[in-house]
């Protein structure tokens, strides 16, 4: 099960995918993927090769887009690049713009573009940009999107995906402060307009994912070698998600950490404080 080891099996357990029901499902229509260039965008994209929708392929990276388009439309499915920096006001009234004027209007939005920042509170002091990026990309972006797409998914019953972190739910810890915010301030807006979106025929769904083996983790030498999704996975649970229109998504042990957050919240604010005092510590000595 996609080269798992037997911790990670049981950690990441999750319903049967069926490719046959997503290709009823998907045939024929049309599915934006942000942060489509790598990670879990990219092999959602490659999983919809083999079905008749087309595909609107949203990242920075228009190179490694373009090579995906030529590998995808050997199949069956139909790819538009669309290189954009959905931090860039321009960029996104473009990506908008461009939507709008689709004539089979948008069926799908994967809400998967996000950027990640693992820095101490003490080394940002003269790094706002941090905050202001992160929430730029994890929070403003997704937000001005949908709420420019609602009138488009409301025509076509459509559906939202939101690619999120257990992080939402879960005690925070040091040293993600911005990536903690962002995600989190985008979950709350999600959770919030999801009954006025499903008034209006779209349904929603939120994937509160664990680590993933993408290359947002690569520079955090501490996940390298912890148990992590593989995109692929993912997919297939994005995939799941679009032919049962299931609501959420959450690993079967996220609860315990849920609980574990809300009842032991004093004790782990002492421990978590004192590991970093610790870590401090250690790093004035060396």
């Amino acid at each position: 099960m996609h080269n798992y080891t037997l911790l990670e099996r049981v950690l990441f357990r999750s319903p049967p995918f069926h490719f046959e029901k997503l290709k009823k499902e998907i045939d024929g229509k049309t599915v934006l993927i942000t942060g489509a260039s790598s990670g879990i965008g990219k092999e959602f994209a490659y999983l919809l090769a083999d079905t008749s929708a087309h595909l609107i392929l949203v990242a920075r990276r228009e190179a490694n887009m373009n090579a995906m388009k030529v590998e995808i439309e050997k199949a069956s499915a139909r790819v538009t690049v669309f290189s954009a920096d959905l931090r860039n006001e321009e960029d996104l009234a473009r990506l908008l713009s461009f939507l709008h004027q689709l004539p089979d209007g948008l069926d799908v939005v994967v809400s998967n573009a996000g950027i990640s920042i693992n820095r101490p509170i003490a080394e940002s002091l003269d790094r706002y940009h941090d905050f202001t990026r992160t929430m730029a990309i994890n929070y403003f972006a997704p937000v001005q999107l949908i709420l420019s797409l609602i009138p488009i998914l409301a025509k076509k019953n459509g559906q939202i995906i939101n690619v999120s972190t257990i992080n939402a739910l879960l005690f925070p810890i040091p040293h993600w402060a911005a990536y903690q915010a962002s995600k989190t301030a985008f979950d709350t807006w999600f959770r919030s307009a999801e009954p006025e979106l499903k008034n209006k025929n779209i349904s929603t769904t939120t994937l509160y994912l664990p680590l993933v083996k993408t290359p947002m983790i690569k520079p955090t030498l501490a996940y390298q070698h912890s148990p992590a999704m593989s995109p692929v996975h993912v997919a297939e649970i994005i995939g799941h998600a679009l032919y049962t229109k299931r609501k959420v998504y959450k690993p079967w042990w996220l609860i315990l950490g849920q609980w574990a957050s809300l009842i032991f919240r004093a004790p782990l604010t002492w421990i978590v404080t004192k590991l970093v005092k610790k870590k401090e510590r250690e790093r004035s000595d060396v």
